[in-house]
């Protein structure tokens, strides 16, 4: 069996106070690529997940037993990862690889989004990826209606930024809004976004609050922003944490075009906007 955990791309992303558990709380728009990890399942002696070429922790690994501890039942498994999705790149690749292995469970395993959450904030909305407005520290998931034909360019800038750091960042310049407000901005995006709409058509609500952090620990963001806006793109934002930079498009045909003046290397294009989860 051969799986696919789409890439998460944050259409913007509002930074709230901080709640008691040290989190901040959100507010996002998230929508799947095209751009996905591929995830082959087959029976084994034993549980083994393995993702060649990346080192450190596995989401995938403990979403399998974290099905363990609750009593999953299926036959040991293997589970090898084909990255696709640039790793610490604020496009959701682990986290999209840990709701690929709790899907195998779904109608077996009770309450999959408790633990989902428990893995990571960007793990419940990968479950059944869509465009959605996300609140809380991402384990409220509010599915929309697909939205209008799209595109992407993406820059991923070599990864490597870490989340953490750039919430850290965040709260040294001393960013965030407050609740009010957030919920001012939830109800605005549910409105724009609820009609299926192409997010090309509500720019001025697709604004990243991280953007600043990210910058300051990454100079190359803007750079990349700019590369993208100088490219045609119709607008310019950064993915989650960073440091991709992805520049929308109305369709394919207008990001390829982008992309061959870009001439970058690492540049990534596809479709927005849906979800496909086999090959």
């Amino acid at each position: 069996m051969v799986l696919r955990a789409p890439a998460k791309l944050n259409l913007c992303l509002y930074l709230g106070p901080t709640r008691e558990d040290g989190l901040h709380e959100l507010c996002s728009l998230f929508e799947p690529l095209e751009l996905a990890d591929l995830i082959e399942v087959s029976a084994a002696d034993r549980d083994e997940v393995v993702c060649p070429g990346v080192s450190g922790e596995n989401l995938a690994a403990r979403a399998l037993a974290g099905l363990r501890e609750r009593g999953w039942e299926r036959e040991p498994l293997r589970i090898e990862v084909e990255k696709k999705v640039p790793v610490a790149a604020g496009l959701g690749g682990g986290s999209g690889d840990a709701a690929a292995v709790l899907r195998l469970a779904a109608g077996e395993v009770p309450d999959l989004p408790q633990l989902a959450a428990e893995l990571g904030a960007d793990v419940p909305s990968q479950l059944s990826p869509s465009l959605a407005l996300v609140r809380g520290a991402g384990e409220r998931v509010f599915p929309l209606p697909d939205p209008a034909e799209h595109a992407a360019v993406l820059l991923p800038g070599g990864g490597g930024l870490s989340t953490a750091a750039v919430f850290a960042e965040c709260d040294r310049l001393g960013l965030g809004r407050p609740a009010d407000e957030l919920e001012e901005l939830t109800e605005r995006l549910r409105q724009a976004a609820g009609a299926g709409a192409s997010p090309l058509d509500y720019p001025e609500l697709l604004v990243n609050d991280l953007e600043p952090a990210a910058r300051s620990l990454r100079p190359d963001v803007g750079e990349a922003l700019d590369a993208l806006r100088d490219a045609g793109a119709p607008l310019a934002i950064l993915s989650g944490s960073g440091p991709t930079a992805v520049g929308l498009f109305p369709d394919l045909p207008a990001a390829e075009a982008a992309a061959e003046r870009l001439a970058a290397e690492e540049t990534i294009v596809c479709a927005a906007g849906r979800a496909r989860l086999t090959p």
